[in-house]
Formats: C-alpha cells, sequence, structure tokens
C-alpha cells in the first residue's frame, strides 16, 4: 500500500494543502487500482462449485420430469412465432 503524505508549507493555506495532495494521489494511482477492486469477488472453491454444480443438473432434471408429467409447460423462445 502506498502512503502519501504532505506538510503544510509555511504560508500556504488550506486549500493549496488539498489540491496538492489530490495531484499526488492522482500521479500515484491509487484510485484505479482501489476502484479496479472494488467489485472483485473471490474464487468460489472447489467444492463450493461442484455443489453448485450438482444442484443446477439436479434442478434441470426436476424440470424435465414436471415437463413429462404435463405439470409445467415447456419454455418456448420469446421470439419464435
Amino acid at each position: 500500500m502506498i502512503n502519501i503524505e504532505i506538510k503544510r508549507n509555511g504560508t500556504e493555506n488550506s486549500m493549496g494543502v488539498l489540491r496538492r495532495f489530490t495531484k499526488k494521489v492522482q500521479g500515484s494511482g491509487i484510485l484505479p487500482r482501489v476502484r479496479s477492486l472494488r467489485y472483485n469477488q473471490r474464487d468460489l472453491s472447489h467444492y463450493k462449485t461442484k455443489m453448485k454444480t450438482l444442484k443446477s443438473i439436479r434442478r434441470k432434471l426436476e424440470i424435465l420430469e414436471l415437463i413429462k408429467l404435463g405439470k409445467m409447460q415447456e419454455k418456448t423462445s420469446r421470439f419464435s412465432k
């Protein structure tokens, strides 16, 4: 992690210090890196991905069974005539 430190010069007002700080932050590249990490998610473990896949397979088989029994209509495309 990069730490940015700005010290106030003798006659500098607070707006000048803030301006120098924002320039230094923009130049260091901290913000693009933080924004890129903001919405990243961890990869699921092997066990979790396996359980998720098995659950979707079970659900698909259950839907096919309900379609065969006539308790559920087969899904049709939105654009078919």
